[in-house]
């Protein structure tokens, strides 16, 4: 739902506005003068609307998740960069 505000009421209200926003997820459409200037959504209806995460981002996302793997930690991720470099740097270097 898009609601209409002048720049007036979004500058003294804008703290309610962001949490209609953060709480109905609604949208508010700023004008001035009655020219529509500005837009003000959640970050997530955003990143929703104009950059959704691509499907085989989220076959991706779906299948760690059925690995187990969505649980591990930065650094057991960064050893397994680590292991997978040196096992390649071991590969590359045999004649």
């Amino acid at each position: 739902m898009t609601n209409v505000v002048s720049a007036v009421t979004a500058r003294a209200q804008l703290g309610q506005i962001l949490k209609r926003i953060h709480q109905k997820n609604e949208r508010f459409v700023v004008d001035r003068r009655g020219q529509p200037q500005a837009v003000i959504m959640s970050i997530n209806d955003y990143v929703d609307t104009f950059a959704p995460t691509p499907d085989w981002f989220r076959a991706i996302g779906r299948e760690a998740k059925e690995k187990g793997l969505s649980k591990l930690t930065m650094r057991q991720i960064d050893a397994e960069i680590a292991t997978a470099r040196r096992e390649r740097r071991v590969r590359t270097s045999k004649p």
